[in-house]
């Protein structure tokens, strides 16, 4: 079965994943591997990667996902935040509404990952004016946990999920 594999990175975390996909998967099959373009249209299966934007996907991932009409798609992506299954599939719902009525979900995957140092700095800046307040110190410690995902198991269930999708 002809596939591709679709991902959008901000900062670097889901394009590990995209890449150790594209490690696993059969490479006959690959019809096109990269950042969101119509190219990806060509294969019949579309794994569509994308780091978490506001509870969702970007711009390009949803424009890309739009116009997979007929194409049986797989969701995998990153989030800062990663101690929720649940998180998780509330994200990927939201990412699936972008999908055409003719397309068909497959399923999806996602993992922690690191944020940028920035979002750290935001949340010290916040926790300064409110040294109390628990949720900025759960903030904090949370994109600590982060720095060190997508680890080797991340990786390996990644993997592990895009192969039984093409089983």
């Amino acid at each position: 079965m002809r596939y591709s594999i679709v991902y959008s990175s901000n900062t670097g975390n889901t394009r590990q994943l995209a890449e150790e996909i594209e490690k696993q998967l059969p490479a006959g099959e690959l019809v096109y591997c990269g950042a969101p373009d119509t190219a990806a249209l060509q294969a019949e299966v579309l794994f569509v990667g994308f780091w978490t934007d506001k509870g969702s996907c970007d711009e390009k991932v949803a424009e890309l996902l739009k116009q997979a009409d007929g194409k049986t798609v797989y969701l995998f992506g990153t989030a800062g935040f990663g101690q929720s299954q649940q998180y998780f599939d509330q994200i990927l719902a939201r990412v699936r509404e972008n999908l055409p009525a003719g397309a068909v979900y497959g399923g999806g995957f996602m993992c922690q990952g690191r944020m940028p140092q920035a979002v750290r700095s935001r949340y010290e800046a916040m926790q300064a004016k409110e040294p109390e307040n628990a949720r900025y110190k759960m903030l904090i410690e949370n994109f600590d946990a982060a720095l060190a995902h997508p680890n080797a198991d991340d990786l390996e269930a990644a993997t592990a999920w895009a192969k039984s999708c093409l089983a």
